[in-house]
């Protein structure tokens, strides 16, 4: 039984008072989450729990939170908006026809996820570039503090002339301002003390009791949990237990159309969760010196929007602002993320009052301390000790995650970085030219030999002025791609138009296999049993008179 619950955590306590402060600073982004993507605040909060429960029992990264994150919510908005209007065009209509091709969308997004499990794609965000992840993390950080910015406003609902309805954000002003800063400072400062003075109590959650306590003793007029959800149109943190949504397959048509309607937001959202939540992972590891499993993730968060869908909650995965939280508070077990998806529902089912109460200002607070330890200020030190490449990439990543979306910043990074390591090896391609005493020409390669460095192999060579016997010696070289066979296939067509004979030596067996299955004509220029010359040993033929295989040298 001991060894059991150690799978899920070999610090309880941390776990349990970290989940329970992961639970507070995802409320309100969750909440948030909703309004930007126009749905009931509680269908993200049942999402959230369902999502957050499930990676962490069975995901594969300890300490990492899942939830109804906001990258995902701008993917959403349009398909439930066309939705409406779909609908609407039913030949019975069907109101608000958009959530229900949202739960779709979530199912179907959590089937594409699985299959990148059990197909193992997970395994390639590991070859996301260092830069790129540093670009990923400082764009993040500058995100969620954008956000937190965002929380100094009142929304008030607008109704125009023609009646259309806008909710329409004020900046707060004045003393209400004043007030809300003081109590921000006052929960960063708790943060950044208190550890200082002891670790065993948990800095985060401190700090929100605190503030929570002074707010609520000094009868302080300030935004709060329930005055912010009340404000997006929202009616309380009240709600019930997640059950099975009926309502979803009765009113959903189930044919091509709905398929092809929902599929593109689909494959959209699970990219952008798995890219997040991938990264997120990376970024535990890091932290944490671990590794987890990409693909056992890939499983859990797919299984988690399957059953969100089906329960009637909004689609998710991994949130870095409230890992990093949990990480930092001392959450490292799965223990952590199941006891703050519990929290979460228990605060819904039974202490919304409560919770509603907690001002905004401690959760913004928590979330500026987060964003100043995220925020990779090394970058600053290093960006001019670094290739240039990867300080553009950087830089790059950085904007293109807070002007667009983390995933078209990830990709771009990618396919940057990509671009710039073909350049650099395409230029590291060389040929040393020699003549033997029998008149033969060798050419000695160096370097790869794949599409971006064939331009500068082919203008190595001469077949035109050359003699009549040529060897090309790849023993430093490798040949990679189509392109370089394509490459060598034609020069050796050119060296027999004219009339000469070409031989290609010391290649490794992997080359030579790739070569025989791309064209027999390979078999006739190939030389097989050459030696390796890097590895001949000068030696006494008495002292050795068997050959070298033979002996065993230590």
């Amino acid at each position: 039984m001991t060894q059991f619950f150690r799978k899920f955590t070999t610090n309880p306590k941390n776990d349990i008072l970290s989940g329970i402060t992961v639970s507070l600073a995802m409320i309100p982004e969750v909440v948030a989450f909703a309004f930007v993507a126009q749905i009931d605040p509680l269908m993200a909060l049942s999402g959230a729990f369902i999502i957050g429960l499930i990676a962490a029992i069975f995901g594969g990264r300890p300490g990492l939170i899942s939830g109804a994150a906001g990258a995902v919510a701008v993917i959403f908005v349009t398909m439930i908006a066309d939705g409406h209007t779909k609908g609407l065009l039913f030949d019975q209509p069907v109101d608000n026809m958009g959530f229900f091709y949202l739960m779709a969308c979530v199912i179907l997004m959590g089937i594409i996820q699985i299959l990148a499990g059990v197909f193992k794609l997970g395994r390639f965000v590991r070859l996301i570039p260092h830069s790129v992840m540093l670009g990923f993390v400082n764009g993040l950080a500058i995100v969620i503090f954008w956000a937190q910015v965002k929380m100094f406003t009142h929304k008030s609902l607008v109704v125009s002339a023609d009646g259309v309805k806008e909710y329409v954000s004020t900046y707060m002003r004045g003393s209400e301002l004043y007030l809300m800063l003081g109590l921000v400072f006052l929960t960063m400062a708790i943060m950044t003390i208190l550890p200082k003075i002891t670790k065993k109590i948990p800095a985060a959650l401190t700090a929100i009791l605190v503030t929570t306590f002074i707010a609520i003793g000094f009868n302080l007029d300030v935004s709060t949990v329930g005055s912010y959800i009340i404000e997006g149109g929202g009616t309380g943190l009240k709600g019930e237990f997640p059950t099975p949504n009926l309502e979803l397959w009765q009113n959903l048509p189930i044919n091509w159309d709905t398929l092809n309607f929902i599929l593109p937001y689909a494959f959209l959202a699970a990219s952008v969760g798995l890219i997040e939540s991938l990264m997120t992972m990376n970024l535990v590891d890091e932290l944490t010196d671990t590794r987890g499993n990409g693909d056992q993730e890939c499983i859990a968060q797919g299984t988690g929007n399957i059953m969100s869908g089906l329960f009637g909650g909004t689609g998710g995965c991994g949130m870095i602002g409230q890992t990093v939280i949990n990480i930092n508070a001392g959450g490292r077990g799965r223990l952590s993320g199941i006891v703050m998806a519990l929290t979460l529902l228990t605060f819904i089912l039974f202490t919304d009052k409560l919770i509603e109460q907690v001002p905004i200002a401690a959760l913004i607070g928590v979330m500026f301390i987060m964003v100043i330890e995220t925020f990779a200020w090394s970058s600053f030190r290093i960006i001019k000790k670094i290739p240039k490449s990867d300080a553009f990439v950087l830089v790059i990543v950085s904007a293109v995650t807070v002007i667009f979306d983390l995933a078209i910043a990830v990709f771009v990074g990618v396919i940057i970085s990509a671009l710039a390591f073909a350049w650099e090896n395409a230029k590291r391609i060389r040929a040393r030219k020699r003549m033997r005493e029998d008149g033969t020409k060798v050419y000695e390669i160096w370097g790869p030999l794949f599409f971006g460095s064939i331009t500068a192999f082919n203008q190595k060579f001469d077949p035109k002025n050359d003699p009549q016997n040529v060897e090309i010696d790849f023993v430093e070289s490798r040949i990679s791609d189509h392109s370089a066979l394509e490459a060598i296939f034609n020069l050796v067509e050119k060296y027999e138009a004219e009339g000469k004979s070409i031989k290609l030596k010391h290649l490794s067996e992997d080359c030579k296999l790739l070569m025989y299955k791309a064209s027999p004509k390979f078999r006739e220029v190939i030389v097989e049993a050459v030696d390796d010359p890097r590895y001949h040993l000068a030696a006494n033929p008495e002292e050795f008179p068997k050959p070298l295989s033979e002996y065993k040298f230590k």
